[in-house]
C-alpha cells in the first residue's frame, strides 16, 4: 500500500521560509516523479513544482520560480519543498504527489497516481 505523508506546514510570517516534507512508503521516490500542488480557499488545486529524478529536471510554476526548490533524502525516502520569500498568496493546503507523468502531464494532477493528505501553510504579516 502506497502512502504519502506531508508535514511541515504551519503559520509563517510574510518573507519567511518553510520546508515541507513528504515521506513515502510503498514506493521509492527515485522511481517516480514527485509533484507539489496547492489549493487555496475558494480556488482550484494548482501546480507548484515537480521533479523528475530520472533525468534530474525540475519544473516550477511561474509564481514560485526562484523562491521554491525540490530535493529529497533517498535514505529516508522523503521529498522536500523548500520555500523562501513567502507571501500571503502562498497560503494554501500543499499536497505532494508521486507518479510517472510524461512531460505534457507533469504539471497536471492527472499525471500523478499517489497523493498525500495535505498540509496547511498560512502566510501572514
Amino acid at each position: 500500500q502506497v502512502q504519502l505523508v506531508e508535514s511541515g506546514g504551519r503559520f509563517v510570517q510574510t518573507g519567511g521560509s518553510l520546508r515541507l516534507s513528504c515521506a513515502a512508503s510503498g514506493i521509492t521516490f527515485g522511481d517516480y516523479s514527485v509533484g507539489w500542488f496547492r489549493q487555496a480557499p475558494g480556488k482550484e488545486r494548482e501546480f507548484v513544482a515537480a521533479r523528475r529524478w530520472s533525468i534530474g529536471t525540475s519544473y516550477f510554476a511561474d509564481s514560485v520560480k526562484g523562491r521554491f526548490s525540490i530535493s529529497r533524502d533517498a535514505a529516508i525516502n522523503t521529498a522536500y519543498l523548500q520555500m523562501h520569500s513567502l507571501d500571503s498568496e502562498d497560503t494554501a493546503v500543499y499536497y505532494c504527489a508521486a507518479g510517472r507523468p510524461i512531460r505534457s502531464t507533469i504539471e497536471t494532477a492527472r499525471g500523478y497516481s499517489y497523493w498525500g493528505q495535505g498540509t496547511q501553510v498560512t502566510v501572514s504579516s
